[in-house]
């Protein structure tokens, strides 16, 4: 009857690490998915930061712009004495 218990046990344990394998591979598959997502929206993120950085810029110089702008007709409006 030892024998025969061993034996029940043994073929339990080789069932649930069959099972302990499977899932250690399932996971380990989800898991590289769930890395490459990540990645992916961490790029997305970095190149909109980028563009947010670039629309920045462009405000910049077209305030730099209107100033330039703003100070020229000051200064024509000054030469013509119209302030």
């Amino acid at each position: 009857m030892p024998d025969n218990v061993e034996n029940l046990i043994s073929e339990h344990l080789k069932g649930l690490w069959s099972e302990v394998q499977t899932v250690r591979t399932e996971m380990h598959t989800e898991f590289k998915d769930v890395k490459q997502r990540i990645a992916s929206v961490e790029s997305v993120i970095a190149g909109m930061k980028h563009e947010s950085t670039d629309i920045k810029g462009d405000y910049v110089r077209q305030q730099i712009s209107l100033d330039n702008l703003i100070e020229r007709i000051q200064r024509i409006e000054r030469r013509l004495d119209l302030i």
